[in-house]
């Protein structure tokens, strides 16, 4: 059940706000909706392509609809968008806002089998049953769905896709932790929630998942998306763009890594390539 909690007119479509009750996380959680004109009978006979954005560290379901600037091009192309919350809230679990690289609003997209963590921080689930709840309560196309984010999201979005390719046709990323087994960030995430055994986090390394694919064929043949600010201050220390583009070359697995002078980490890079992330996916989801 789905509870409508704000609804907004937007360039010709509406932008919603929904809670729900979430079977893997054990909590509410919330997720945002844009759903261009014409998409808004989950009854239709016509389904719309759709496209999941997962946030980054310390974002909400909000930040992306506020900042990425991504509904008008969105209802041109018809793609509904959805972004949902980055983590759990009100697990009370001690020590989860302590830091904001791990906890409350850093769930790193993975199922965490540490206690505490385990009873709630599973959102690499979360994400799969989100997706089967809004084909059924929203009416997207179960055959046309893409995924794409940002920073601890792009790792999100890239390993959700290569672990679940028949469920998301299409992936980019923007300034993802590409190889979170061997930055900071991705160390600290997958110890607290997976455990001290590194042989447990390579199924959440997107360049370890790809690089595990040599000899095959690619999973996504009309290519992987990524964009990079080289001004970007954790490019050197946590993101590793070089890592993943090393494995895909090894893997046959085409990529367009696009690299960007005087570009950040924040959303004024995100929302001027947003477009052309846009314009990929829906190429690719027709």
């Amino acid at each position: 059940m789905l509870e409508l909690l704000s609804e907004h007119a937007c360039f010709g479509g509406v932008q919603r706000f929904y809670r729900h009750d979430a079977q893997a996380i054990g909590l509410p959680m919330r997720f945002s909706v844009f759903i261009p004109a014409g998409a808004q009978d989950a009854k239709a006979d016509k389904k719309h392509p759709a496209l999941f954005y997962l946030a980054g560290l310390t974002c909400t379901e909000e930040t992306f609809m506020i900042k990425g600037g991504a509904q008008r091009v969105a209802a041109e192309e018809g793609l509904v968008l959805i972004a949902p919350d980055t983590s759990p809230r009100g697990a009370n679990i001690a020590g989860e806002s302590e830091s904001w690289d791990f906890g409350a609003g850093a769930g790193f997209y993975v199922d965490a089998t540490e206690a505490p963590w385990s009873s709630h921080y599973r959102m690499y689930s979360y994400l799969l049953e989100l997706r089967t709840l809004l084909v059924q309560e929203l009416g997207i196309d179960p055959q046309r769905t893409g995924i794409f984010g940002h920073s601890m999201g792009g790792h999100g979005a890239l390993v959700l896709a290569l672990r679940n390719p028949h469920l998301f046709r299409s992936v980019s990323a923007f300034a993802p932790i590409a190889a979170p087994s061997q930055c900071a960030w991705g160390k600290k995430a997958f110890t607290g929630y997976l455990g001290s055994d590194e042989s447990s986090w390579q199924k959440y390394d997107a360049s370890a998942l790809v690089r595990s694919r040599q000899g095959k064929q690619p999973l996504f043949p009309n290519g992987i998306l990524i964009d990079q600010g080289l001004a970007d201050k954790f490019l050197p220390e946590q993101l590793f763009p070089e890592v993943f583009e090393a494995a895909c070359c090894d893997a046959n697995q085409p990529l367009q890594l696009r690299r960007h002078a005087g570009y950040d980490h924040g959303y004024y890079f995100i929302a001027t390539f947003m477009e052309e992330h846009l314009r990929f996916h829906a190429r690719n989801l027709r």
